[in-house]
């Protein structure tokens, strides 16, 4: 994921360049997906005890051409000794994968349950998968993602965003849980996710977790970090990374201006507002900020009083 990031921004302004990025990636996730599928047929990993003297066992693969919206990719179909298995990720026979690229966005960008993709190959090929089976499929990419989190970080970025999002989640329950996030930008311009957790709320202990979790593995200097208004994220910064400098977001101060003030006073607000930010040196905007207080302190004190 972090290659992947990279290449993709080297890529953005090269249209050629990012489908052979794109290209190369998919064909990588359908590999992957087959070999996965294998050994959910098998009942075990390559190489592993469990597999001795069962009676079948892996058996190479043939290679297939395969057309997508990005260009050719070849896949690598695994074989059985046994002749037994059949793969259900690619159709039998198309040379064109519109319906596998739909499935694989599917699959990796909307985190559904095993029951649903289950369901979904059974409508697209016709062969029903159980949710263990699936289960078992998604099983296989539990060590990329731990090899993920315990990555060498880089030892110094310029800035590092700070955020949680609430996304729906399935445990026992169908819930609406906490993903932190931590984006950084190196010195080169190069932005990256430095790594993310997942809990049921956004709280201070979870963030300084994560916070000693990244310069334990490396990264050790932080010019600026921006944040959200969380209580407690100042001080878990000064503890793990003194020498930085916080910022609140600009955009999270904006959001908490528009939730107090009428709706017809909203845009006029946040343009004169923008204009702080926007000035050629300190005294300036200092200026635009007073002027600013000024102008709306009567209609509005408690929001000029809560932004000094």
């Amino acid at each position: 994921m972090n290659d992947f990031t990279k290449n993709m921004a080297q890529a953005l302004f090269n249209q050629d360049k990012i489908n052979n990025l794109l290209c190369k990636e998919l064909q990588q996730a359908v590999n992957d997906l087959l070999k996965a599928e294998l050994t959910a047929f098998l009942g075990y990993d390559p190489y592993a005890r469990a597999g001795w003297n069962t009676g079948s066992s892996r058996n190479g693969v043939y290679f297939r051409k395969v057309d997508t919206q990005f260009g050719k990719i070849e896949i690598q179909v695994p074989r059985d000794r046994n002749g037994l298995f059949h793969q259900h990720t690619l159709p039998d026979y198309k040379q064109h994968a519109d319906v596998l690229e739909n499935m694989i966005i599917k699959l990796y960008s909307k985190g559904v349950t095993t029951r649903e993709i289950a369901d979904l190959i059974e409508k697209m090929y016709g062969s029903h998968y159980s949710p263990a089976q699936v289960s078992n499929i998604s099983k296989q990419m539990i060590p990329k993602v731990e090899a993920y989190h315990k990555r060498k970080l880089s030892d110094k970025f310029f800035c590092v965003y700070l955020d949680a999002t609430y996304v729906p989640l399935r445990r026992e329950t169908f819930e609406r849980e906490a993903v932190y996030i931590a984006i950084g930008i190196k010195p080169n311009g190069h932005k990256e996710v430095i790594d993310y957790c997942i809990a049921p709320n956004e709280n201070i202990e979870v963030w300084t977790e994560l916070l000693q979790s990244m310069k334990s593995r490396g990264l050790e200097q932080v010019e600026l970090f921006l944040s959200d208004g969380v209580v407690g994220m100042k001080t878990a910064l000064a503890k793990t990374y003194p020498q930085a400098h916080f910022q609140r977001c600009l955009v999270h101060v904006m959001r908490n201006i528009c939730a107090k003030v009428r709706v017809e006073d909203r845009e006029a607000i946040m343009n004169e507002f923008k204009q702080i930010h926007q000035q050629a040196n300190k005294a300036a905007a200092v200026d635009v900020l007073h002027a600013f207080y000024a102008k709306w302190d009567k209609s509005y004190n408690h929001v000029i009083r809560n932004l000094k």
